[in-house]
This record gives C-alpha cells, sequence and structure tokens, in this order.
C-alpha cells in the first residue's frame, strides 16, 4: 500500500496511562488482545493476533501533574508529516509536538484541531502489508469526534485528510451525528459535545464478537460501564467504558453478530399416531322384508288378535314392502350402496279345512221337527 494510499486513514492508537502494567492486564482480559515488547525502551505493542494495532506508555510526570487524565490518542497517515502540519496550522491547528523521526518505524506530529481535540499525524517508514478488515474482533473500527462545533471541525480535516461529508442523523436533544468518509467508506462521525466540562476529544471503537461478555468482563476486572449498550442506526450496538486507570474507549457489535447467534435447538418428541381402525360399512336395509322373518312384539301385554280366515288370512300373511323415505330439502344425502334386487316368493296361507256337511236326512231344523210330531199326533 502506497503513502498516497495512506493519506486520511487511522493507523494507529496509542493510551497513555499512569500505570501501564495495570492497563495491559485489564485491555488484555477484556478483548482478544496480547502484549509485547517492542524496540522502544518502556514502549509495550498490543497486538491482535500477528498484527500490531496500538501500544502503550506510561504517562509523563509533567503531563499528569497537569491534569491530563490518561487518554488514547489516534495516529492519521499523511504522506509528508511536515507538509501537513503547516497546513494544520494554516487551518487554526495548534503543534503540541514537533515533527519526530522514530527509526525504522516512520515519523509523527502531535497537534490539536481548533476546538481542542488532540490528534497526532504519522508517515511510516516503508509501506506495510493491506489492513486487515475492521469488521474482525479486536479491530479498530469505528472514530467518533465530540466537538464544540461540528461544522468547523470538518472543514478543518477535511482538507487535511480528503475525508467527505457522510449522511447526517438527527438524534434529538444531541443534535446531528455527521458521519465522515473516507474513499466513499464511512470510518467515523462528528457530534456537538453533551458535557462542557470535558474537553473536545477523539474516541476510538473496538470490534468484539459479543458485547455482553466484554461488558462483564469489563466490570470484573474493575473497569466501568459509562453508557450502553445502545443501538445505533443499522442495528449495530455499542457501549463506552472506562479502565480502572481512567482511559476511555468504546466497544463496537456489529448487527450480523446478533443474527449469527447460534439459537437453541429445541428437540420436538413426536408422539405415535393412534391406529384407528377402518369403519365397516353399513349395510343397506332391504326394501322387501325375508319371509317368515319375525318381529318382535312391542310390548308383553299386547292383545292376541284371532287369526283371520279366507281371504283376509291372505292378505294378512302377505308380507309388506318397507316405506321409502324421501330425504328432506336441503339434507345431505346419505350414500349408501344401492339395495340388492331378490325376487322373493310370499307362500300361500293353507286354508282351514271345512267342516264336512251333515248327510240330507239329518240336516233337519228343529222346526221342521216338532211340526213333523204335531202332525203324526193329529
Amino acid at each position: 500500500m502506497s503513502q498516497t494510499d495512506l493519506r486520511g486513514k487511522f493507523v494507529w492508537h496509542e493510551l497513555m496511562t499512569p500505570n501501564a502494567q495495570a492497563a495491559a492486564a485489564f485491555y488484555s482480559n477484556v478483548l482478544p488482545w496480547t502484549i509485547e515488547a517492542s524496540t522502544v525502551p518502556g514502549y509495550i505493542l498490543w497486538m491482535n493476533g500477528p498484527a500490531r494495532l496500538a501500544g502503550l506508555m506510561p504517562q509523563p510526570s509533567a503531563v499528569r501533574d497537569n491534569g491530563t487524565p490518561p487518554n488514547w490518542l489516534v495516529y492519521i497517515a499523511t504522506p509528508e508529516v511536515d507538509a501537513t502540519v503547516e497546513t494544520a496550522q494554516q487551518l487554526g491547528g495548534k503543534l503540541l509536538k514537533a515533527p519526530t523521526d522514530i527509526p525504522g518505524i516512520g515519523r509523527f506530529a502531535v497537534l490539536s484541531d481548533p476546538q481542542g481535540a488532540a490528534f497526532a499525524l504519522f508517515t511510516p517508514a516503508m509501506s506495510g502489508p493491506p489492513d486487515a478488515a475492521a469488521s474482525s474482533a479486536g479491530r479498530f473500527s469505528w472514530h467518533e469526534l465530540a466537538t464544540t462545533d461540528p461544522i468547523r471541525a470538518l472543514a478543518f480535516y477535511a482538507p487535511l485528510f480528503g475525508w467527505t461529508r457522510g449522511p447526517a442523523h438527527d438524534m434529538g436533544a444531541g443534535g446531528l451525528y455527521q458521519i465522515i468518509e473516507h474513499a466513499g467508506v464511512p470510518v467515523g462521525g462528528l457530534h456537538v459535545l453533551q458535557d462542557p466540562s470535558k474537553p473536545p476529544r477523539w474516541l476510538s471503537f473496538v470490534r468484539v464478537a459479543r458485547i455482553e461478555a466484554a461488558l462483564k468482563a469489563v466490570e470484573a476486572h474493575g473497569g466501568r460501564v459509562l453508557n450502553g449498550p445502545n443501538v445505533v442506526p443499522g442495528g449495530d450496538r455499542v457501549a463506552q467504558i472506562m479502565d480502572p486507570q481512567g482511559g476511555t474507549i468504546a466497544l463496537h457489535e456489529r448487527a450480523q453478530a446478533q443474527a449469527a447467534a447460534p439459537k437453541k435447538r429445541v428437540r420436538t418428541v413426536r408422539r405415535p399416531r393412534k391406529t384407528v381402525a377402518p369403519r365397516t360399512p353399513k349395510r343397506a336395509k332391504p326394501l322387501v322384508k325375508r319371509a317368515g322373518a319375525k318381529a318382535a312384539p312391542k310390548s308383553t301385554h299386547a292383545r292376541v288378535k284371532p287369526a283371520a280366515r279366507g281371504s283376509a288370512a291372505r292378505k294378512s300373511a302377505a308380507p309388506r314392502a318397507a316405506k321409502r323415505t324421501r330425504p328432506k330439502a336441503g339434507a345431505p344425502r346419505r350414500a349408501q350402496p344401492p339395495a340388492p334386487r331378490t325376487t322373493v316368493r310370499t307362500p300361500r296361507t293353507p286354508r282351514t279345512p271345512r267342516t264336512p256337511r251333515t248327510p240330507r236326512a239329518a240336516r233337519v231344523s228343529p222346526k221342521k221337527t216338532a211340526a213333523r210330531v204335531r202332525r203324526k199326533r193329529r
């Protein structure tokens, strides 16, 4: 990556604190960082895997006596430190540390913008490898400037680093949050300083995998959660923390991390299905009753009628056809198999034997017999 491509990028971060060893232990427990000694005496490097991303050094006694709290300093790349220092002073900036060479590393200078926020310029001695993705855990992913005048601050930084104005978000009572872009990519934001008792400053955000776990580690190792976690436009969550020595930094969780969180798998137990026996189709009632079928008596006390004789007996013995009932209008028809056609012969009722006739001689009425007796008496 050439020096021209590095212009306007946040390439380094540095913490100045009274107790460097305690700060190193705190951040190593909160973030996926490890420490490594550098070639500069007393200067500690923070590593994120094989990549160097930040430094740590004890705060000078003179700075500490002036009441300057522990703070993180951002380094912004530029092709020429000396030329950028001159431009910054013409735009109202103030030089805090003159351009200085670090053997084998590069050249840097420390300034403050017109509102008083401190930052550093840096020109590396050689072009390094391409930066890793800021979305990976442990990397610095965002930079935010709290200032008294965001419009004048952007007019100062834009010509120095080629930043452009991006979209703005209305924060209500907090005013507008102005996004700043580098080569069309959002890299930070500016907003109005809410606490007048604090000086304008840059706040760096570090990417974490799970913000809840990181905040628990902050409190477990003596730090404080100043605010958050809060949801910002886009669905990301952020929280501001303070280390035990007083240095402040912010944690940043991407919205994709929340969507990619593993969900608890609930095991469902399927109940065995009930076996239902198949329904037996109902037999259709024959329209004609079977011959000789006996009907159940309606009552045990039913009066027995005398048997009919002659043609009446034959009529009563003939079976009656079953009465067909038509379904009511609108009622669903019940599907029934057609009744089998059967031809049933009705047996004839045997005739009652006739009483034999009395011989003609014996067939004399009592009246005629009495008449004959009277005739004889005469």
